[in-house]
């Protein structure tokens, strides 16, 4: 039986236990009031945000891996704005690369190995220095299914990402089988943090600084870590900002919400968002995502307010949005989804 390896503790995750978990959620929905059986049914939906959706018609074969320079030792890859396919291979998020004097951390590591790798080999056309730190911004397969191209850096994540991590792991591999093939699957290892951040903390590269910030409440997800490197004020914010590509909701709309004014406080000049292909200007690249996820909000509370079913209410959530998303049939209905069944317990 094929299994995940969980951070090298000698822990693993049986993907056999994936049909009964998903059995179980069956009947348990099955038996529920109809409230709480919305409520579970949309957090069983959200893991499968950000490219567990059905799949798409085939891409074409991804460009050539590059890494754009930002700033002085500050470099991104950005990822397509795309659902995961066996032709992307997962290179659907933005990646950060940092070099110090003595060493390098690379933010995020991809939707595959095979992305893993391709960040590692623009790490090596950089710099030699080695590759001391990686830093998960959250727990999504395009964000960390790279991370055994890495093995014997020093994982880092939100001090939530492990028990994330663990809850989804099996489901995670399970469910992308389809989307990247079994032979890329095969490949991938769920590897735990060991370095957690609580609150804040601070890892030097040599003569460069970047600040850590572990978020709460939950809002994209329930571990969203940012990183700013303090030397250039270049911010890589994971999916707390997306620019272009539609935001996903995988935590809490109001959390997300309400951690807005923090967020825009951190003393960035320029932001590496979690998706879409181009660099944002601090704190304004917070503006349309602000908007749609209010604009999602209101009209859900709208609805709620006015009696009207989830099933009726979905379709009219959000649509003033359509024409300024990428993705937005694929993803607004699920935020809608989300954002109804949260706010309806208000």
């Amino acid at each position: 039986m094929t299994t995940a390896f969980l951070g090298g503790t000698g822990d693993t995750i049986q993907r056999g236990g994936d049909a009964t978990l998903i059995s179980q959620c069956t009947k348990f929905l099955a038996g529920a009031p109809a409230r709480l059986a919305s409520a579970i049914a949309v957090l069983v939906f959200a893991a499968v945000v950000l490219g567990l959706a059905s799949a798409p018609a085939a891409t074409a074969q991804p460009p050539a891996f590059n890494a754009e320079k930002i700033a002085e030792g500050d470099y991104a890859h950005f990822g397509q704005v795309a659902l995961t396919t066996p032709e992307n291979a997962g290179d659907i998020a933005n990646l950060g690369i940092i070099v110090g004097r003595d060493a390098v951390a690379v933010i995020d590591t991809g939707g595959s190995v095979q992305v893993g790798r391709a960040l590692l080999d623009a790490v090596r056309r950089i710099t030699d220095k080695p590759v001391k730190y990686v830093i998960n911004t959250h727990e999504h397969p395009d964000h960390v299914f790279g991370n055994a191209a890495f093995v014997g850096a020093t994982f880092v994540g939100h001090h939530n990402l492990p028990r994330e991590l663990r809850a989804r792991a099996a489901f995670y591999l399970q469910s992308f089988r389809d989307q990247l093939g079994p032979a890329a699957i095969a490949e991938v290892r769920i590897i735990l943090p060991t370095v957690l951040v609580k609150d804040t903390m601070e890892l030097d590269l040599g003569g460069r600084k970047l600040l850590l910030q572990a978020w709460s409440p939950p809002a994209h997800t329930a571990c969203d870590l940012t990183v700013l490197d303090e030397r250039t004020h270049v911010l890589y914010s994971g999916d707390l900002v997306f620019l272009d590509h539609i935001p996903v909701i995988d935590g809490s709309i109001e959390g997300w919400l309400a951690l807005m004014p923090r967020l825009a406080a951190v003393p960035a000049v320029r932001v590496v968002p979690g998706h879409g292909r181009r660099v944002g200007t601090w704190p304004g690249a917070l503006a349309d995502e602000t908007r749609y996820l209010s604009v999602v909000a209101a009209d859900a509370r709208r609805l709620i307010a006015a009696g009207t079913p989830l099933a009726e209410a979905v379709p009219n959530i959000g649509q003033s949005e359509r024409t300024r998303w990428k993705l937005f049939d694929d993803y607004n209905p699920r935020n809608a989804t989300a954002a109804y069944t949260e706010l309806e317990w208000d």
